[in-house]
């Protein structure tokens, strides 16, 4: 496996692992935390510039039209998603989280298709077709649209096609999307604060440290996926994001005990079935592909 699976593999590891930590400052209002995130990233960012002497280069790349139409794009889609996504959990919604990103890899084959004109074999079509089935039905049997899940699955995929065409490197990509994000993160913050509602150095130590330990938990990962959506194609980036996903359902089934129906059981499984089917063509078509090449 070359570099950029490594660095898939290592982001979609940690974005599983990540709902124990938010769990942990559940007493925080997700506008907050989502603030505090964005705040913290940037500092962390710009001392990873300052440490690497690329402070000079961020400044000269940044400042154009292109490049900040792009990451304004990027940088709300992250911030909707970062917001649904703690919210989410935080109000014990693990399990429909886990739903949206085991749906977002049939969206990102399905962006790379579109957008990216990479090619899709006939047999790939049917996963997006059942996974499509397993959404409608937990839609019709709950009488309910599953929007956190979908909100999820969309504005990643859309992020991580965007950072496929983005014109700077992970890291300082990375930098204009929070930096974009800072002034309204530091408004709200401020409301907060002179509404008698912030959380931050009125909390106990613990709570303190992990809103400080926000920015890393947040750009390591992210970091991480830029750099894997430069190097390796969508649809293996969508095969991989199958870890995710596992363990933030496993978390929230065996940790948190959140409820799992048999009408969700449905629906889920027709997900997972498409997944596995997807993943079992791509095994066997990427054989085939590398005894025609030998």
């Amino acid at each position: 496996m070359n570099k950029g699976t490594w660095y898939a593999i290592g982001a979609f590891s940690c974005w599983g692992l990540i709902p124990l930590y938010w769990k942990l400052l559940h007493s925080v209002s997700a506008p907050q935390l989502i603030g505090h995130r964005i705040i913290w990233s940037f500092l962390t960012l710009i001392l990873i510039l300052l440490f690497l002497r690329q402070i000079k280069t961020f400044g000269n790349s940044a400042f154009s039209w292109k490049v900040i139409r792009i990451y304004s794009v990027a940088a709300i889609l992250l911030g909707v998603n970062w917001l649904v996504y703690i919210w989410a959990v935080n109000a014990g919604h693990i399990v429909e989280t886990s739903l949206g990103y085991f749906i977002n890899p049939l969206l990102s084959v399905i962006l790379g298709v579109v957008f990216f004109r990479e090619k899709l074999r006939p047999w790939q079509l049917i996963p997006v077709f059942i996974a499509g089935a397993g959404v409608l039905f937990i839609t019709v049997a709950f009488g309910v649209l599953p929007w956190i899940a979908l909100i999820l699955a969309s504005t990643f995929a859309l992020y991580g096609a965007i950072k496929k065409i983005a014109p700077l490197n992970s890291l300082n990509g990375l930098t204009i999307e929070t930096s974009i994000l800072l002034v309204p993160a530091i408004f709200y913050l401020v409301f907060s604060e002179n509404a008698g509602t912030g959380a931050f150095l009125h909390s106990n130590l613990l709570i303190n440290t992990l809103i400080l330990g926000s920015g890393l938990i947040t750009t390591i990962p992210l970091l991480m996926f830029a750099s894997a959506a430069k190097q390796i194609p969508l649809s293996i980036i969508g095969i991989l994001q199958y870890i995710a996903p596992t363990i933030q359902f496993l978390i929230g089934i065996i940790i948190y005990h959140e409820a799992f129906s048999f009408k969700q059981f449905i629906g889920y499984g027709l997900v997972w079935i498409a997944l596995i089917l997807f993943g079992v063509e791509s095994i066997i078509a990427f054989k085939a592909k590398s005894a025609t090449v030998i």
